[in-house]
């Protein structure tokens, strides 16, 4: 079960990446916000499908949630809007290996305060070390971008 769940992520991040570029191309003609928006309410959709059909849980269980869980529902929309924002002008690659530097480095804090009620993994010098790496890779990528583009240009 868990090479699958690993295949599930793999996916997903798959899907991700190829969301991302498909966003930046689209938002060119549409519309950063309206980009985001469409995405927005295409999930509405899909998901109040699914819910109607294999939905197993309680929807009004959301009323019931602490404040500070709903709050993840801003911070997707945030991630997606500024995503829309960053591809166009970074490219891809640049764009998601930001992301996941970033999301690494809250990671990296969450684990070692052990906040949301997660595990709390202390920070080591290893986990600092990757953090570097990932800084360090996302200049590179951001630079090499950069001269691709002007010599595209030339």
């Amino acid at each position: 079960m868990e090479i699958l769940m690993i295949l599930f992520t793999l996916l997903g991040g798959i899907t991700l990446s190829a969301q991302s570029s498909v966003h930046g191309t689209f938002s060119r003609r549409a519309g950063t916000i309206e980009t985001t928006f469409l995405t927005m309410l295409t999930g509405l959709v899909f998901l109040t499908i699914i819910i109607i059909f294999f939905g197993q849980g309680n929807v009004l269980g959301i009323l019931s949630a602490p404040a500070w869980q709903l709050s993840a529902a801003f911070l997707g929309t945030g991630f997606l809007l500024l995503s829309v924002i960053a591809v166009p002008r970074i490219g891809v690659i640049a764009a998601n290996v930001a992301i996941i530097s970033g999301q690494l480095g809250v990671s990296v804090i969450i684990d070692h305060f052990g906040w949301f009620d997660s595990l709390v993994i202390p920070l080591d010098w290893k986990r600092l070390v990757a953090m570097v790496f990932m800084i360090i890779a996302v200049y590179f990528i951001y630079k090499g971008n950069k001269r691709s583009i002007a010599e595209a240009k030339s």
